[in-house]
């Protein structure tokens, strides 16, 4: 989740040639549960792994390669990054190329469903050895600040950068009562996700509207429910990242529910978090990124899940800025 806190923060600059259309064959647009407990049935981590034969498996730390796991925190409600099918299956960007490093590392990546804004300090007191979710890689996350208070809250993160999107605003379809620009957004009641790029973008520019015409701002835990409020008519607009907000005009209602507005902005890379503690799992994770990139794992990936716009040549640590 896109530019400045957790993943999913703040001037707007414009995004052009910004991530691909989402074309999904068959995948719906499913909630997460948000129960903080295991995803056995994840997509990630299912198949067994050999640590043996895996051609990176000397780059992990001695402890998880014995254990053969590496348990990442993740919102699983935003589809298509990550998100749960029919059965209940882990699916999406995230877990499609989790499982793929896993390969290179020997691995399985077990996904725990967690709330977004919970995910780093899941990681600080070391529930989670990764935390990969959308998340966008922001100084203030590599620096443990809060970016409302600007104060130190942690030691921070290190991120392994794998993606690129910007930030959309929809609304309901043929309901755009003239919203193009997040200005126009003064004097609507806007749905975000909590801790999310787009909750900050909606906080700053709040503070620039005219009292007479202030922002109401309704944060949610996952962004499902932020989409729910929008369809029942209980807001004027919604806001996420651009895969996330495309993924829902396409799916929502079979594509009657909402419409995208305007142009993305805050394009910003998505991370995995890694404890700054843990360099050597850090560097595993990049070198595993890497080699899925330069086998074509990657790419399948991507054009999978019709994100292409968005893919990177190579895995950069804190690239955010």
């Amino acid at each position: 989740m896109t530019a400045g806190k957790t993943r999913r923060t703040t001037a707007p600059r414009s995004r052009t040639a910004a991530v691909g259309a989402i074309a999904v064959a068959g995948a719906l647009l499913l909630t997460g549960c948000g129960d903080q407990t295991k995803d056995n049935g994840s997509g990630s981590g299912s198949e067994k792994t050999n640590t043996n034969s895996a051609p990176l498996a000397d780059k992990l730390p001695a402890d998880i390669r014995k254990a053969g796991v590496i348990k990442v925190g993740s919102d699983i409600s935003y589809a298509p990054v990550e998100f749960k099918d029919d059965s209940g299956k882990t699916v999406g960007i995230d877990p499609d190329l989790a499982d793929a490093m896993g390969k290179q590392l020997g691995v399985k990546f077990e996904f725990e469903n967690g709330t977004f804004d919970t995910l780093l300090g899941g990681l600080r007191s070391k529930r989670y050895d990764i935390a990969m979710s959308a998340m966008t890689d922001t100084k203030d996350r590599q620096e443990g600040v809060d970016s409302d208070t600007g104060k130190k809250v942690g030691e921070g993160v290190d991120f392994v950068d794998y993606f690129t999107a910007g930030v959309s605003i929809y609304t309901k379809k043929g309901d755009t009562q003239g919203i193009k620009t997040w200005s126009d957004l003064c004097g609507k009641k806007l749905a975000v996700q909590r801790g999310t790029v787009s909750h900050d973008l909606a906080k700053a520019e709040a503070k620039k509207c005219p009292k007479d015409k202030a922002m109401s701002i309704e944060a949610f835990d996952n962004d499902q429910q932020a989409q729910t409020r929008l369809r029942s008519g209980g807001a004027d607009a919604g806001s996420s990242d651009f895969p996330v907000a495309a993924y829902a005009v396409a799916k929502s209602g079979g594509g009657k529910d909402f419409e995208l507005v305007g142009e993305q902005v805050e394009a910003a890379p998505y991370g995995i978090a890694i404890a700054k503690s843990n360099t050597e799992l850090r560097d595993a994770v990049k070198a595993a990124l890497d080699a899925v990139i330069a086998n074509g794992e990657y790419t399948k990936v991507i054009e999978k899940w019709g994100v292409t716009d968005g893919a990177v040549k190579e895995a950069t640590i804190n690239g955010g800025k």
